[in-house]
Order: structure tokens, then C-alpha cells, then sequence
């Protein structure tokens, strides 16, 4: 298959490793229309790549990702139908990362927020730069965590320590996030791309077959809570996405003010 033909995607495949670089740096990779749709097809395309083994997902720049482009949340306020789609594609993100039978390594530079976090948690093993900071702020801007977040936070860390984390939008530190069960390891910065080298060689040397079909085996549970939670929280996501607390959110935030909510 040949790779490149993604505008904010940068793909480099070696020595059967693909690797997925986020590459909107000068907005902090916030996900557009664009980005968003090349990452809902990105995984079913690596899936069926028979020249790939591991995929290493990583982003350019500084940050991971800041979340939603404001400019482009603000937009969908007002165009449904765009909002429909999206929700279409978040939800086909969450189920080709979990459909994918080879092994998606995170490796995390920086900052992940919204569906840069939940980018990170469906990743099977994260290596994140012990300066980061993971959010899911859904809620900051008025929307109901439908795109993921729901799914995995409870999984890896339990439900009172997910509510917790989703039902305000604050960050959690890396270290703390190694503590609690969300990433595999929190590295220094300068030690990141060592650190995934080595595990991607480890992986590369193994059976194949073998890595694949575990993969696919603890999945099970997995994909089949995901059916039930995404179609829930995609559904009040689209809700929400219609209320006066996500258009004050999108408004406040594009004259760079913090939004204020309304009762209820």
C-alpha cells in the first residue's frame, strides 16, 4: 500500500513499522474536519496493509494534541448534519483501533486533550513524556464524553476514578497516570523515542500471529462494551452538542474567555 497521501497525517513506514505523526503542530494538532476524517480510515488502511506489522502513533510538535479545533466545534453548532458525520467517524476511530489486530504503541510527546486523550487510551501500550498531562474536557465546553473517553477511563482506572476525571475535564500528570493504570510508562522526554525503539524491537522479534490474535482475544470484552457505550454517548453527545452550554462554551472560548454555564 502506499503511504503519504494523508494532508495531516504524516506516515513513514520501515522495516514493517508504521509510523503516525499527527502533523498539525502550528495549532497543536487540534483535530479539524480533515484530520479527523483521515483518522477515522487511517487504522482500517494500516489493518490491511500486509507490509505492516506494529503501528506507532505519535504527533509533531510540541503538544500531542489540544483537542477539537474550536473554530470547527463552533461550526458544528450550527450544522447538524456536519455533526452528524463527525460523530459517524469518532465512532469508526474507537472501532478500527480496537479492530486492528496489529499493535498500536503510543508514543506521546506531549499535552493530549479531548480526542488526543482518547487517542492515547485506545492505544494497546502508551509510552508518555513524564512532563505531559492527559484531559478528556468534554464537559468544559458543554458536550457529554461520548467519543471514547466513556469507554476506556472506566476500563483502565475504574469508575469512581473515571467519573471523577470525566464529569470535571481536569488533567492528570503522567507519572500519576502510570500510577493509576491509564498509560503503561511515563519517560522523560529525551528518553521517549529509546524507549518505544526498544519495545517496538521486542514486539518485532515476536510471533506475529501469536501478538495478533491476544491482541484480538482480550479485545473481545472490549469491542463489545464499546457497541453499547459509544452508541450512548454518541447520542448525547449530539444532544448536548445542541444545547446553550456548548454554544456559550464555543463562543467564550473563540474571544479566548472562559465560558460560563447556565443551571440545569
Amino acid at each position: 500500500m502506499a503511504w503519504g497521501n494523508y494532508q495531516f497525517i504524516e506516515t513513514t513506514l520501515k522495516d514493517r513499522v508504521l509510523t503516525l505523526a499527527l502533523n498539525r503542530p502550528e495549532a497543536g494538532n487540534a483535530t479539524n474536519r480533515d484530520l479527523h476524517s483521515e483518522l477515522s480510515r487511517v487504522f482500517i488502511e494500516a489493518q490491511h496493509d500486509v507490509d505492516v506489522d506494529i503501528i506507532v502513533l505519535t504527533a509533531n510538535g510540541k503538544l500531542f494534541s489540544g483537542g477539537g479545533d474550536i473554530e470547527y466545534l463552533d461550526h458544528m453548532t450550527r450544522d447538524t448534519a456536519e455533526f452528524d458525520r463527525t460523530v459517524a467517524e469518532g465512532r469508526q476511530i474507537v472501532y478500527s483501533m480496537l479492530d486492528c489486530e496489529k499493535p498500536i504503541i503510543g508514543k506521546i510527546q506531549g499535552h493530549a486533550a479531548g480526542l488526543g486523550a482518547t487517542l492515547v487510551v485506545m492505544c494497546d501500550i502508551t509510552f508518555v513524556a513524564d512532563h505531559a498531562k492527559i484531559s478528556d474536557p468534554h464537559v468544559k465546553v458543554g458536550l457529554t464524553a461520548g467519543d471514547g473517553g466513556a469507554l476506556m477511563w472506566p476500563m483502565l482506572i475504574g469508575y469512581a476514578r473515571a467519573k471523577e476525571y470525566l464529569m470535571t475535564g481536569k488533567a492528570i500528570g503522567a507519572k500519576d497516570a502510570e500510577r493509576i493504570g491509564l498509560i503503561n510508562h511515563a519517560v522523560p522526554l529525551d528518553e521517549l523515542d529509546t524507549r518505544v525503539d526498544e519495545f517496538v524491537a521486542e514486539l518485532s522479534a515476536g510471533a506475529q500471529m501469536a501478538i495478533r490474535s491476544t491482541k484480538m482475544t482480550v479485545n473481545i470484552g472490549l469491542k463489545q462494551m464499546a457497541h453499547a457505550v459509544m452508541e450512548m454517548g454518541t447520542a448525547m453527545e449530539r444532544l448536548t452538542n445542541r444545547s446553550a452550554d456548548h454554544r456559550a462554551a464555543t463562543s467564550a472560548m473563540l474571544r479566548k474567555e472562559s465560558p460560563v454555564f447556565g443551571k440545569g
